[in-house]
């Protein structure tokens, strides 16, 4: 980020400006703003691509048992008698143990993970699910611009804004 483009704002209103633009960046592949502030989002964005390219497979897997609730076709979750110590009759949630293979980051990828969340905030997409923008850093991206040194953003210039007359770009992937 440069040390003077302050881009009219308090620093903790640039700091959400900034996370907001970088965020919308990565689930959307675009984003139209001010070249000022397309200028920031790109040298950000830029680092934690190449930050998720060099992390993409530093991890390992591990299985590990699950408990999980037993559900009937309906989706409900299936009941089981059971009798205590006095004779009394209960009803238990019937648990099923699974085994289930995770994902475990090594140290310096869970580092950048954290870099990564410092700058990207969980949000929907267009149909309106949760989306994680680390993920698909990591998952989407990443791979896509594996074999790229650097550059992995673009500002076109396209024209001044009405109300004010100040300069806009679209900032996307390359």
């Amino acid at each position: 980020m440069a040390v003077n483009r302050k881009l009219g704002r308090a620093s903790d209103q640039k700091l959400a400006i900034l996370r907001s633009l970088t965020t919308s960046l990565i689930i959307n592949g675009h984003v139209e703003t001010t070249v000022a502030r397309a200028k920031e989002v790109s040298a950000i964005a830029d680092k934690l691509v190449a930050s998720a390219i060099k992390e993409k497979d530093n991890f390992t897997t591990k299985d590990v048992t699950v408990s999980a609730a037993k559900l009937d076709g309906k989706g409900n979750k299936v009941l089981v008698t059971k009798t205590s110590k006095n004779e009394r009759k209960y009803d238990v949630v019937d648990r099923e143990v699974k085994t289930k293979t995770v994902q475990v980051d090594s140290a310096s990828r869970l580092a950048a993970r954290r870099r990564m969340a410092y700058w990207l905030m969980k949000s929907h997409d267009a149909e309106g699910n949760a989306v994680n923008p680390v993920n698909k850093l990591f998952d989407e991206i990443a791979p896509k611009y594996e074999g790229r040194q650097g550059g992995y953003t673009r500002i076109v210039r396209i024209g001044a804004r009405r109300g004010d007359g100040s300069e806009m770009a679209i900032l996307e992937f390359v």
